[in-house]
């Protein structure tokens, strides 16, 4: 029996150097969150080009406590984060969670992100912060956002879940903001299986992520101005209080720590991050430069002069006049075995899980658009030209197949 063709969606890369390295985490006993997780910030800080890394348990709480670090410089609970209505619903989510209220703007259908034109119109006066999402690797408008925040004093988190390598103006993005908070989960380029990280330049953001990450605890040891969750700081009590310095909480915070045996696995994934992001590159610019064919029936997104769009998947739209819908495409690439996902939905108004803040159907009609419409495929390392031309020609196949029935 013939074997059906395989095109996944993903790959998970799980280096030498990262075998061995559990074995060493697990003879020593030490699992959860240490010298390892140490090692992975500062390479990670050191590959986005920012001062600060504070690893975390996912790319959700990455953004929740990116934004809960904004109590500490005068948000109240309640207050707004403005985002985009189209994005994989974790960053409505971590809105919400971190205790503020999302308020969306409409996309761009030619970007998939954030139609800076809308943002001014919806701040108010509790509107806090602005979290632009760089969907699908593709860098939203930074200089038409900062100035926006500069406007009206809010801070910029760039949600980088999917925006691995990717550059804005020859800048990285996660550089361009307050906060970049990144997904370090299993499709991504760099993967800690799960895991997150938020980078900042500013000290002090950081030293409150590692509170917020541990229960709000105390960040610094007063004796020895080690981490307090550091095997190295060998203080029990704080000598003014007489108190386990270990319970000493500054903050509502969260458990959100990343583990030694996730750390490892990213240390490997770092090591053959250039390898892996021009193997990416290189898949996603060959889909990019041959997709053109298929319009007006399909498009995708265009890399602009001024960036590089970081290779994270291959976004596909169905157009109003193609003559089929999403669905047809999905099940009949589906059949010949490539494997796909939707091109996430507008979080207001098709996600139920925000039905109380009571949008309407038809008030996002480029993100609901892209729900209904959008798809994406991956342009992982463990594809080839092979592989891409295989899946350019299932899509001739299908269009030709729609063509001759409509005849």
């Amino acid at each position: 029996m013939k074997r059906k063709y395989r095109f996944p969606f993903g790959a998970m890369s799980v280096t030498d150097k990262t075998k061995e390295l559990v074995s060493k985490v697990v003879e020593t006993g030490r699992l959860s969150s240490g010298r390892y997780v140490r090692e992975f910030e500062a390479a990670f800080a050191m590959l986005i080009g920012t001062k600060e890394a504070v690893a975390l348990s996912s790319g959700t709480d990455a953004d929740v406590l990116a934004l809960a670090v904004l109590y500490d410089f005068g948000a109240n609970r309640g207050d707004e984060i403005i985002i985009p209505a189209l994005s994989f619903v974790a960053t409505g989510n971590a809105v919400l969670q971190a205790g503020f209220i999302p308020v969306f703007v409409d996309v761009k259908r030619e970007t998939l992100n954030i139609d800076v034109s809308k943002i001014e119109a919806a701040i108010t006066d509790r509107t806090k912060a602005i979290m632009p999402v760089h969907l699908m690797g593709k860098p939203a408008d930074m200089d038409r956002i900062n100035e926006i925040a500069g406007k009206y004093n809010l801070y910029v988190i760039e949600d980088a879940a999917e925006a691995h390598g990717s550059l804005y103006k020859r800048k990285a993005i996660g550089t361009l903001g307050d906060m970049a908070a990144y997904s370090l989960y299993v499709a991504h380029m760099i993967s800690t299986i799960e895991g997150g990280v938020v980078v900042t330049n500013n000290t002090e953001y950081a030293e409150i992520l590692r509170s917020l990450r541990s229960h709000g605890r105390a960040c610094k040891c007063k004796i020895c101005s080690l981490n307090t969750s550091d095997a190295d700081c060998k203080n029990r009590f704080d000598n003014e209080q007489g108190m386990d310095i270990r319970f000493i909480f500054e903050r509502m915070g969260f458990s959100s720590k990343m583990n030694e045996l996730e750390a490892v696995v990213g240390l490997g994934n770092i090591d053959i991050y250039p390898e892996i992001f021009k193997k990416r590159r290189k898949n996603l610019k060959y889909l990019m430069d041959k997709f053109n064919e298929f319009k007006p029936y399909l498009v995708t997104i265009s890399e602009e002069k001024h960036e590089v769009i970081g290779p994270h998947a291959f976004p596909i739209i169905v157009q109003e006049k193609a003559g089929f819908n999403r669905n047809e495409l999905v099940q009949y690439l589906e059949k010949k075995g490539i494997d796909s996902r939707s091109l996430f939905l507008s979080m207001p108004t098709q996600c139920s899980g925000f039905k109380f803040l009571k949008y309407k159907l038809g008030e996002f009609p480029n993100a609901e658009y892209m729900g209904y419409n959008g798809l994406h495929i991956g342009v992982h390392q463990d594809l080839s030209y092979k592989d891409l031309d295989y899946f350019l020609s299932v899509v001739r196949s299908f269009i030709k197949e729609k063509l001759c029935l409509r005849r």
